[in-house]
C-alpha cells in the first residue's frame, strides 16, 4: 500500500501549545480583577459569581455585548493594541451604568486567523486594564485560532458584561420633567464610533498613522486610538444615592441620536454646541472630510461621552461630584417639552469651525 501523509491540527493551522501558554500568561491579569463576590480564575468551562457576596439583596441583572468594530482595523495597521482592550469593555460597561447597574464581570472573545501570543497579550492585558477601571472582574473568555477566516495578523474582538443593580433602581427614572439640565462628561477622544468613515479620511487625505499630528503632541495613530474613557466609578455613587435621572452613553449616532433613547413621550433635548469646546481631532475629521455640522454631529460624540440629566437644583453640586471624580464637566443643555422625543445640538456662528448659524438632529 502507498504510504499515507498524517496531518496535524498544527499544519490546519492551529497551535494548541500557543493558546495554553497564551492562557498562563494571563492567567494573573485575570486574577488582578478579583472583586468581592468573583475568583478570576481562568480555564473552567464557565466563570462563576456570587451576588449575594457582592452585596446585593433584591438585584436586577443587566447585561451588555458590543465590539470595537473598525477601530481595530486601524490598530493593526498601526500595531498598536495597548488600548483596544480597554474600549471593548468601556463599550460595554458604560451601556450597564447608564441603566444604573453595577457592572461586576466581564468576558471576552478574541479570535484570530494565526495566533501571535505577543500582541494577544497585549491586547488581553488592556481588556484586564479595562475591567480594573470599571470594577468588573474578568472572570473568563475564548480565543479562537481560525486559519482562513482572518488574514495577516488581523484579529477581532467581543465583549460581554453583566451588571446588576437593586430592584427600583434602575435607570432612566420616570421623574424626568421640563427644566431639567444635561451635564456632559469629556470624552477622551473619538472612543470607538465613526471608524470607518475615520479610515476613509485617512486614505483619502494620504496621512502617515506614524506622523505627529498638527493639533497635537502624538501620532495620528496614538491620536486616533486613544482609548475609550470608562465613566463607571465617577457615576455609580451618585447613581446610588439617587441624584442622576437619566444618562445616555454617546456612541455612534452621536448626542443627535442618543439623547432620544433615554426621553420620555413628550419631552426633548436642547443643546448648545457652544457650551464645550470642540476637540482637535474632530476639527481635523471636520476639515479633512468637509463635513457639514449635521454629519459631524451624528456620526462622532464630538467630546462629550456620557450625557447626564439631572434635576436642574441639584446640577451644579452633581458637576462638583464629577469634577472631584475627575471628570471634565460641562453644563451642556435643557430638556423642554416636545411632541417628538427628539435631540437638537445648535451652535450659532463661528461655534465648532462652521461660518454660519447651524442645527443638528430634530427636523434639520
Amino acid at each position: 500500500m502507498a504510504e499515507q501523509k498524517s496531518f496535524s491540527y498544527r499544519q490546519a493551522g492551529v497551535d494548541i501549545a500557543a493558546g495554553n501558554a497564551l492562557v498562563e500568561a494571563i492567567r494573573p491579569l485575570a486574577k488582578a480583577t478579583t472583586r468581592a463576590g468573583a475568583e478570576a480564575d481562568l480555564g473552567g468551562f464557565g466563570g462563576l459569581f456570587d451576588l449575594k457576596a457582592a452585596g446585593f439583596k433584591d438585584p436586577i441583572l443587566c447585561a451588555a455585548t458590543d465590539g470595537v468594530g473598525t477601530k481595530l482595523k486601524l490598530a493593526c495597521q498601526a500595531g498598536v493594541h495597548d488600548g483596544v482592550g480597554i474600549d471593548l469593555v468601556a463599550m460595554c460597561v458604560n451601556d450597564l451604568v447608564v441603566q444604573g447597574a453595577e457592572p461586576l464581570f466581564f468576558l471576552d472573545y478574541f479570535a484570530c486567523g494565526k495566533l501571535q501570543p505577543e500582541t494577544a497579550e497585549t491586547v488581553i492585558a488592556s481588556i484586564a486594564d479595562g475591567c480594573k477601571r470599571a470594577g468588573a472582574a474578568l472572570i473568563g473568555g475564548e480565543t479562537a485560532e481560525m486559519p482562513g477566516m482572518y488574514k495577516g495578523g488581523d484579529y477581532d474582538l467581543a465583549g460581554f458584561a453583566v451588571g446588576a443593580a437593586e430592584r427600583g433602581s434602575l435607570l432612566p427614572r420616570d421623574t424626568m420633567k421640563e427644566g431639567d439640565v444635561i451635564l456632559g462628561l469629556a470624552a477622551s477622544g473619538l472612543h470607538s464610533n465613526g471608524f470607518s468613515l475615520v479610515r476613509k479620511l485617512i486614505e483619502e487625505t494620504g496621512v502617515n498613522l506614524d506622523d505627529q499630528t498638527s493639533f497635537s503632541d502624538k501620532t495620528f495613530a496614538r491620536e486616533l486610538l486613544t482609548p475609550t474613557r470608562i465613566y463607571v466609578k465617577s457615576l455609580l455613587s451618585s447613581i446610588k444615592a439617587g441624584r442622576i435621572k437619566a444618562l445616555a452613553h454617546i456612541t455612534g449616532g452621536g448626542l443627535v441620536e442618543n439623547l432620544p433613547r433615554i426621553l420620555p413621550e413628550g419631552l426633548c433635548a436642547e443643546i448648545d454646541a457652544g457650551r464645550w469646546p470642540l476637540p482637535p481631532v474632530f476639527g481635523w475629521l471636520r476639515d479633512a472630510g468637509r463635513l457639514p455640522p449635521d454629519e459631524l454631529a451624528r456620526t462622532f460624540n464630538c467630546g462629550i461621552g456620557m450625557a447626564v440629566i439631572a434635576d436642574a437644583a441639584r446640577a451644579e453640586k452633581l458637576a462638583s461630584e464629577f469634577k472631584s471624580a475627575g471628570e471634565i464637566v460641562h453644563r451642556i443643555g435643557t430638556i423642554v417639552s416636545g411632541e417628538a422625543r427628539e435631540a437638537v445640538v445648535s451652535g450659532d456662528a463661528g461655534v465648532w469651525g462652521f461660518d454660519a448659524p447651524w442645527r443638528a438632529g430634530g427636523a434639520s
